[in-house]
This record gives C-alpha cells, sequence and structure tokens, in this order.
C-alpha cells in the first residue's frame, strides 16, 4: 500500500526504519525503496535479531555499521543495547516497524517491537506498524500463556506461545494492556 502510494504517509519525514530481511514489498527491500523515495528521508535503520538485511546467526551480536546499499547508519538492537535509545532516535520524525512474525511468543522481533514502542513513546515520535499477514493464517493458537515469573527477551508478553496475531495486532494489545510503561501517550498507526 505504501509504495503504492510513493509513501505519501511520510512524505517530508525522516524516517527510522526497524526492519529485517522480511521487510519486502514486490521483492525489493522497503529500506531501498525508502532509500529512494524522492519526498521521505530514510535517515536511520535499526537492526533486531539476525541483522537488518538477516545475515546473523541466532543469538550473534548485531553491530552498527553504515548499509552499504543506502548508505543509511544501521544501529543495532540486539548487541549493546535492544532499546533504541535517545540519541539513536535524535532527528527523526517517525520510527516505523517493519518485520512480518508468524505469531510465535518466543520470536525477539516482538519483544525489540515492544521496547521500542516505549522508546518512541519516550520521545514523543509516532510509532507506525506495516503490517502484514500473519502467513500461518492467524486462526491457530496454543500453548501455556507465559508466567510473568519466566519474563525474559524470548518470552516478554503474557500471550500464548502461538498467539496467531499479526504485529500491528499484538502492537495494540500491548499498548492497550500496558505491558510496557508510558505507552499510554503512545501514537501508534
Amino acid at each position: 500500500v505504501l509504495t503504492g502510494d510513493g509513501f505519501r504517509r511520510f512524505a517530508g519525514k525522516r524516517v527510522g526504519l526497524i526492519t529485517n530481511h522480511t521487510g519486502l514489498a514486490l521483492s525489493i527491500h522497503v529500506a531501498d525503496l525508502l532509500a529512494q523515495a524522492k519526498s521521505v528521508r530514510l535517515t536511520a535503520i535499526f537492526a533486531p535479531e539476525h541483522g537488518f538485511r538477516g545475515t546473523a546467526e541466532a543469538g550473534a551480536k548485531v553491530r552498527d555499521g553504515r548499509d552499504p546499499k543506502t548508505g543509511v547508519k544501521v544501529f543495532s538492537l540486539y548487541g549493546a543495547t535492544r532499546k533504541p535509545t535517545p540519541a539513536m532516535l535524535q532527528g527523526l520524525d517517525v520510527l516505523v516497524f517493519d518485520i512480518q512474525d508468524i505469531g510465535a511468543r518466543f520470536y525477539t522481533y516482538i519483544s525489540t517491537m515492544g521496547l521500542a514502542m516505549e522508546a518512541a513513546a519516550a520521545a514523543r515520535i509516532p510509532f507506525v506498524v506495516l503490517d502484514r499477514p500473519n502467513p500461518l493464517g492467524g486462526e491457530y493458537m496454543s500453548g501455556f500463556v507465559l508466567e510473568s515469573a519466566l519474563k525474559s527477551f524470548v518470552g516478554q508478553y503474557p500471550i500464548p506461545i502461538v498467539h496467531g496475531m499479526t504485529v500491528g495486532e499484538l502492537a495494540r494489545m500491548i499498548q492497550g494492556e500496558r505491558w510496557m510503561a508510558g505507552l499510554d501517550r503512545l501514537l501508534l498507526e
């Protein structure tokens, strides 16, 4: 939808993008499309577990750097910090999350999303989720709900193992249930 209208929603904005190798539109990475868009300024890329282009091994720390394809600064969210810092968000007008997820509690991407939502709320910048269909169909739910004593980066929210939601639905639930601090002031789109 966004590529179809030339990213009009982000026109004139400095965009921070949290994404990985699943952030594709018509088999082109969304970061590449944003970097090419004339009316948008892709200012920062944030890399979760496995890195921005999906080349890091599971559990391996991801380093800060610069994307050779777009020239944009890449900040690691799976290294020294797992939450965007105020310095990383400096100068951004919007923080965008674009990671396809299968709706399983133990994927770290949804923990990254919640922490980024918290950081965006503190920085008072909008948080936009580019929601994609759950590839498992969104109708299958299974497993125990996470007990709060077992909360970790691979299980952050009190949801079943297979929760069946899209990341957009989960983001709304995280905010609505107040599972992260300060989200009452977050503009979530």
